[in-house]
């Protein structure tokens, strides 16, 4: 027998774990020759615990590294330690137009990514009592639009370079799953002139090489100005790819799937606390099961949210 909506609601809430409190450090600033600006770097983890997995974040274009609290906040106070920079796309930077770094921004992104990586001894000992607890072993990259990309090309996306039109394998094996965000699908005819001409690492993207377990979250009222599709577009690392990978539909979600970028954040189009805290709870559970901690909130957000029986979401894998 089918179980009602808020049985459904209560379900996900009673399997999730209670939350500690929070520290969070920034900038921690590490040196990046050849970047043409250092790499500034935020870490966000609870006071207590040990052996705590990494989430690596990546931003959506333009926002920056205090970005993201309702996300970033969550896993943290439920036993992450949750890594985000700035970007050279973040408004913080206010990079030229005609910067010749601006066509490759997706691959720095990646090499911020990788630096982080090498650096985590650092990191932690920036951060006041988290030196030694975390666990370097259990990485997942995350991101949020433009920064699913970045977590999507850690775990294996190949993104053709726009200058050489060869498609590099750019993934690493510390990372061991992704949660990709409102994330961009295929490129070609899927794009609109606006996004050929101004995103060209859209052109041409292939999603079948992600081999790591990956969560992909995407709302099905966002409708972008950069693919003829509409909202589908961002179905496509789900359905485009294979293995162990996971779709969850916010419905009457818009791009920032409720507000997901941040309390109160101007940029939000779709406010809804319960859809942020739909994506919040799932995304944990995700995280959980993946890196191995505790698997029974996955379960119960798959069993609550199966078919259209619940009014916020679907969640399907495959």
């Amino acid at each position: 027998m089918t179980r009602s909506a808020p049985a459904k609601t209560e379900a996900l809430e009673a399997e999730a774990p209670a939350a500690t409190e929070i520290v969070s450090v920034k900038p921690i600033v590490l040196p990046a020759p050849g970047r043409g600006a250092d790499l500034r770097v935020r870490v966000s983890a609870p006071v207590t615990g040990k052996d705590l997995p990494v989430v690596l974040f990546a931003h959506g274009f333009g926002s920056n590294l205090d970005g993201y609290a309702p996300l970033v906040d969550h896993w943290a106070a439920h036993g992450f330690v949750v890594i985000q920079a700035d970007h050279l796309d973040s408004r913080r930077l206010s990079l030229p137009a005609d910067d010749p770094r601006r066509p490759q921004l997706w691959r720095h992104r990646v090499r911020d990514m990788k630096r982080i990586l090498d650096e985590l001894d650092a990191l932690e000992a920036a951060v006041p009592g988290l030196a030694g607890r975390a666990d370097h072993g259990r990485v997942v990259a995350a991101g949020h639009s433009f920064g699913g990309q970045t977590a999507g090309l850690l775990a294996g996306l190949r993104v053709a370079d726009p200058d050489t039109g060869i498609a590099e394998d750019l993934s690493d094996p510390r990372v061991g799953a992704a949660v990709l965000l409102a994330t961009a699908g295929r490129g070609g005819e899927s794009l609109t002139p606006f996004a050929r001409e101004n995103l060209p690492w859209l052109r041409d993207q292939d999603f079948s090489h992600i081999a790591a377990p990956t969560l992909v979250v995407a709302g099905d009222a966002d409708e972008l100005p950069l693919s003829t599709r509409g909202p589908a577009w961002t179905t496509d690392p789900y359905t485009l790819s294979s293995g162990d990978k996971h779709l969850l539909t916010v419905f009457d979600g818009e791009h920032f799937l409720g507000g997901i970028s941040g309390y109160a954040s101007a940029e939000t189009t779709d406010e809804s606390p319960e859809r942020v805290a739909l994506v919040q709870r799932v995304t944990l559970a995700y995280l959980r099961h993946v890196t191995g901690l505790d698997s029974g909130a996955w379960t119960a957000a798959r069993a609550a949210l199966a078919r259209d029986t619940h009014p916020l979401g679907r969640l399907e894998s495959k």
